[in-house]
């Protein structure tokens, strides 16, 4: 497995693609005005308790307030989801707690009290005690070597070190020097992150996280990344002082792009991200996949299309979902969809083939850095699946709601909105007494109206006994007319 990651830095907006074996896998977007708040940790006011709910609104200073459950407000020996929030909380409270998805959509932000910040091999847990190791690290062996020399750094250390700690991927292989520059790393940041806290007025911001080229540093530079490639000098020379500080293991492997071509057409990465914001995804085979994102859930529909194989249809379908999974595992880290995703894959009677499918999909999804969790096929030939959720999809980053559809996907004919014209006018006609109308709409009504609809206007003209005029508005949508009384 060849991997890169390519950084495009511009004053205006930072992008990160991850490729792998020259094919794009993920790509990540960060805007200066709107930056994610993932990490970032405030001094809060709790501004409304809802007892039915078990949550609270918090303060954080966003344009909406945030959201924090029961469950993720932490008091020492206690299991805080079993109590009231009112027992826990009251109007007024000042809250230091931590962002742990950004605003989607309508809803704001999710916060938590327990708060971790992450250094390159470890994860501070200020309100903890723990030594816990990322389940991703498999060997027993290897677990005990790095809980004991995370233990053994820290009674070294000895005061201030009461913190937990928790393991990261990256740390699997790593000897004493790095684990104890990371845990003296964590403890001057959070003191420091502390003392801001106790001068701080909430609502305010105490602590931001990374920006995005070296938060990418710190979180996907792993061992198995080829090249890191940085088309910005400015930027290549600071990610040079954070790898000499932080990741030295990294340095050989950085380097800056001065080439006069766009470093995200070396793997077609621009063509990749248009083709990502399309709801169709064609498969080599020629089957296809439909993707459908709602405010709810995501949906994926897997169709074989052109593809009719050679033998007989189970095998065609198989051979199309065996695709599909694959191509789905891609689509999810790409668009970065998370939540409950619903995958239809087409129907298979044999239990081994479905077995084999599922299969695929998992282990395609061993790559992902987001944490999934996939169920069986269900009895209406459904795979569910949870993807966790923190920032905002590619298609929510990069585009908004159609104002012409509202986000429908569809529009009314042209014949629907004549005969609500129509409509309309006979409306207007027993409400007021006028001369004759006027009706402004859009060209393609308007031709309807004048051709195909003439016959139905001259009835309604001899019908309330006023003529009925025509305007052409060049910027209204299909659906958008008025009847103006003349």
């Amino acid at each position: 497995m060849s991997e890169e990651i390519l950084m495009n830095i511009t004053p205006m907006e930072s992008r990160v693609a991850v490729v792998e074996n020259g094919v794009l896998q993920e790509v990540y977007i960060e805007r200066p005005q709107k930056r994610g708040l993932v990490g970032n940790i405030y001094k809060g006011k709790v501004v409304r308790v809802l007892p039915g709910m078990q949550a609270a609104f918090v303060d954080i200073g966003l344009e909406r307030a945030a959201f924090i459950h029961a469950s993720e407000i932490g008091r020492k020996g206690e299991a805080t989801e079993e109590l009231p929030i009112n027992q826990l909380v009251h109007d007024g409270q000042s809250l230091v707690v931590q962002v742990t998805k950004d605003p989607l959509g309508t809803k704001g932000a999710r916060l938590t009290t327990h708060i971790s910040i992450p250094a390159r091999y470890l994860v501070l847990m200020p309100d903890s005690n723990h030594v816990g190791i990322s389940l991703r690290i498999e060997q027993p062996e290897e677990r005990d070597r790095l809980k004991a020399l995370v233990e053994n750094a820290l009674a070294g250390l000895g005061e201030g070190t009461e913190a937990g700690f928790i393991l990261r991927t990256a740390a699997e292989g790593v000897g004493e020097p790095e684990v104890v520059a990371d845990i003296r790393y964590l403890q001057r940041l959070w003191k420091t992150i502390s003392e801001t806290i106790k001068s701080g007025k909430a609502p305010a911001n105490v602590y931001e996280d990374l920006p995005l080229h070296l938060r990418t540093l710190r979180d996907l530079a792993e061992p198995d990344i080829e090249k890191i490639r940085i088309d910005s000098r400015e930027t290549f020379q600071k990610v040079e002082k954070f790898v000499d500080k932080l990741l030295p293991e990294v340095k050989g492997r950085v380097e800056y792009y001065p080439g006069e071509r766009p470093i995200f057409d070396l793997y077609s990465v621009e063509d990749e991200i248009q083709k990502a914001l399309g709801r169709k995804v064609q498969l080599k085979s020629g089957g296809y996949l439909i993707i459908d994102q709602t405010e709810a859930m995501t949906t994926i529909d897997v169709n074989t299309g052109g593809f009719v194989g050679h033998r007989n249809l189970e095998e065609t379908i198989f051979k199309t979902n065996l695709e599909a999974a694959t191509a789905i595992a891609r689509q999810l880290r790409l668009r970065n969809l998370g939540g409950i995703i619903i995958l239809d894959f087409i129907d298979m009677d044999d239990p081994e083939h479905q077995r084999q499918v599922l299969r695929t999909l998992e282990k395609a999804m061993e790559r992902d850095h987001a944490k999934t969790n996939i169920t069986g096929v269900s009895e209406l030939g459904l795979v569910e699946m949870t993807r966790k959720r923190t920032r905002e999809s590619l298609e929510n980053v990069l585009c908004e709601s159609c104002p012409t559809c509202e986000g429908r996907g569809t529009l009314k004919t042209a014949d629907t909105v004549c005969y609500e014209v129509f409509r309309e006018i006979l409306r207007e006609a027993r409400a007021y007494d006028s001369e004759s109308y006027l009706v402004r709409a859009s060209q393609s009504v308007v031709d309807r109206l004048l051709d195909e609809e003439s016959g139905n206007v001259a009835d309604l003209e001899e019908f309330i006994n006023r003529p009925i005029k025509f305007q052409v508005e060049p910027m209204y949508s299909q659906e958008q007319f008025d009847v103006v009384l003349l």
